[in-house]
């Protein structure tokens, strides 16, 4: 037994780091869960490279990752889409949305847009917010007309603007990931995400003008003011929250762990408001919130531990001085982690991918000069298309559960594409125009 302990550290750097690659692929294939391919491969190089001495290292370092005050902000922001998920938050805040897309040409699907903007500044979690908008909004558009690849293009894309539009949480593990400050990244993000959510509203609106057919015509006739006045009232509680939770970190006031509390208490008494709380209601959220962040720890400890080995073997400088040999130029350099990123999202889970490259990645942006903030941002922003690109996108997984039986998996992708196309558009601005971030 004792045989094993170092036999694999005369293999040399290059052939580890394949051997690494190779086994973590081919145990990913075979359908086990990422938490637990990156604990087992970790056991495997920690013994087989160093030996058991090496482990309290290991240890030490996820104690520190799961610790991490910031870490708290988490389930409360998980805890909020979870309260959302099972309130008529989002109803009332889709039919108040009428009044400014009610008159206008693709108006429904301009509305599902700015929605998802507002539910996404209310929590973060973008699983809840294409359901609830595959629930809300798509069956109003079938039901009136719309291009059914648009209706659906519509909703997971604007779901999905939780990874961009501050609170989120993909920001937060990469603050974290990155030792960068998330309210600095919270601030880079916001006109990035705005400037994606702008995209899509360009793009319907360019589809019901342009192709006529894609849309119906609007609705002509005039609200009364009783009507505006009830529809208006379902604002009210979501920009409220929204202000709460942001303007408490824009303004200093609060940090973002002691914002998404506040955010929490903003969300319960909401529904106190409305008439809508129960501690049946409150157990269920507390359980979803469980599994959620169940996964996200798991996965973060399994990360952490496998970037620590490989950090001891020396394979985050190998790796490091591999990708920076590629060119002189930084620009260059970005492209080419940007392409590993899409690469890795096409089947990875975000927050396997934060940790996993983030340790290796931000180094060399720094070393490049570049700044982490907004490196911070175009990571969140390149993985918006791996909730979207074919074929484990979740977004694609999470509609799914909710549409029709006529509307299959291969049509939902298949509608992403133009969407897939504007992300990465928005990807390819955010570095050519950095300030976007940097303002």
């Amino acid at each position: 037994m004792m045989d094993i302990f170092g036999a694999l550290q005369p293999l040399g750097i290059e052939t580890g780091t394949a051997l690494l690659l190779g086994l973590l692929l081919i145990l990913l294939v075979m359908g086990i869960p990422l938490a637990f391919v990156t604990l087992l491969v970790t056991l495997i190089f920690a013994l087989g490279w160093f030996g058991p001495n090496v482990v309290p290292l290991i240890t030490s370092r996820v104690y520190s990752f799961v610790t991490s005050f910031v870490f708290v902000s988490v389930p409360m922001f998980v805890l909020m889409a979870a309260i959302l998920d099972r309130s008529g938050i989002a109803r009332d805040l889709f039919a108040a949305m009428r009044l400014i897309g009610g008159r206008l040409r693709g108006g429904v699907a301009v509305q599902t847009i700015f929605v998802a903007v507002v539910l996404a500044a209310m929590s973060g979690i973008i699983g809840g917010e294409v359901v609830l908008l595959g629930l809300i909004a798509l069956p109003q558009m079938l039901t009136q007309g719309y291009d059914r690849r648009l209706a659906i293009g519509v909703v997971c894309a604007g779901g999905s603007l939780g990874t961009m539009v501050p609170p989120s949480i993909v920001l937060i593990i990469y603050g974290l990931t990155a030792n960068v400050s998330i309210g600095d990244l919270f601030t880079a993000a916001f006109v990035p995400g705005l400037t994606l959510a702008l995209l899509y509203v360009l793009y319907v609106l360019a589809r019901a003008y342009l192709t006529p057919s894609a849309v119906p015509d609007p609705v002509t006739e005039p609200v009364a003011t009783a009507e505006k006045l009830r529809l208006a009232r379902g604002l009210v509680l979501p920009v409220l929250v929204v202000v709460m939770v942001l303007g408490s970190i824009y303004g200093g006031i609060a940090s973002v762990t002691e914002a998404s509390a506040v955010g929490v208490a903003g969300v319960i008494l909401s529904t106190i408001l409305r008439g809508e709380f129960s501690w049946a209601m409150l157990r269920g959220a507390a359980m979803q919130t469980l599994q959620t962040v169940g996964m996200i720890v798991w996965i973060g400890i399994g990360a952490s531990a496998l970037v620590g080995v490989f950090n001891l073997m020396g394979g985050i400088r190998f790796v490091s001085e591999l990708i920076t040999g590629i060119s002189d130029n930084p620009t260059v350099i970005i492209l080419f982690m940007m392409a590993i990123l899409f690469v890795l999202g096409m089947f990875l889970d975000w927050v396997g991918i934060a940790l996993l490259t983030m340790p290796i990645f931000v180094p060399i942006v720094t070393q490049l000069g570049l700044d982490p903030v907004w490196f911070g941002v175009l990571f969140a922003m390149n993985m918006q298309v791996s909730f979207l690109s074919p074929p484990f996108g979740p977004a694609a997984f999470y509609l799914k559960s909710v549409t029709p039986p006529e509307i299959s998996l291969g049509e939902i992708f298949r509608s992403l594409l133009p969407f897939i196309s504007l992300q990465i558009l928005a990807v390819g601005l955010l570095i050519l125009f950095p300030g976007l971030a940097m303002y």
